[in-house]
């Protein structure tokens, strides 16, 4: 069996990393979406609530699960059994540094395979930090993430202008 790993922030997931986790699901037996938790990493949702939302937004696929993680990657990874890191490609400008973590991983952990997705053309701008920036400025990003995560944001919006009038 071919499990394979999609790690990463999920802050939160987007249409974007769903496109990923989607064609990642036709090409392993199993994808484990491994939701990181860096303490000191400023997020929006906490891990818990990132894990939640990604669990609902694809609770549609059949051969994936969601676990959250800390520490290194290529660790957990090994861990699991997993023999396939799975990233995903928007822009030129992220394959350096995805180019430079997968000669790093495959440095440290010779018996894991990094495979790159590249977006769809439709998806290659979207970002959880626009997203976020969007939601926040009271712009509409149901098409940009899954439901969960809109109505998820469109509660995190009430209550922050709730307590900004407060």
């Amino acid at each position: 069996m071919k499990r394979a790993i999609f790690p990463g922030s999920f802050d939160p997931i987007t249409n974007g990393h769903l496109d990923i986790a989607t064609r990642a699901c036709r090409l392993f037996d199993e994808l484990v979406v491994a939701v990181y938790h860096n303490p000191e990493k400023h997020i929006l949702f906490s891990w818990e609530e990132r894990i939640d939302l990604v669990r609902a937004a694809t609770a549609h696929l059949t051969n994936i699960r969601v676990e959250g993680f800390t520490g290194l990657t290529i660790k957990y990874a090994q861990e699991i059994g997993a023999e396939v890191i799975v990233r995903g490609l928007r822009a030129v400008s992220d394959f350096e540094g995805e180019f430079q973590m997968a000669l790093l991983n495959s440095t440290l952990a010779p018996n894991l395979e990094t495979v790159c997705l590249i977006s769809g053309q439709q998806l290659m701008f979207t970002s959880s930090s626009r997203i976020k920036e969007i939601a926040l400025l009271g712009g509409d990003i149901s098409g940009l993430v899954p439901q969960p995560v809109a109505a998820r944001m469109a509660r995190v919006v009430q209550e922050r202008q709730k307590g900004a009038q407060g």
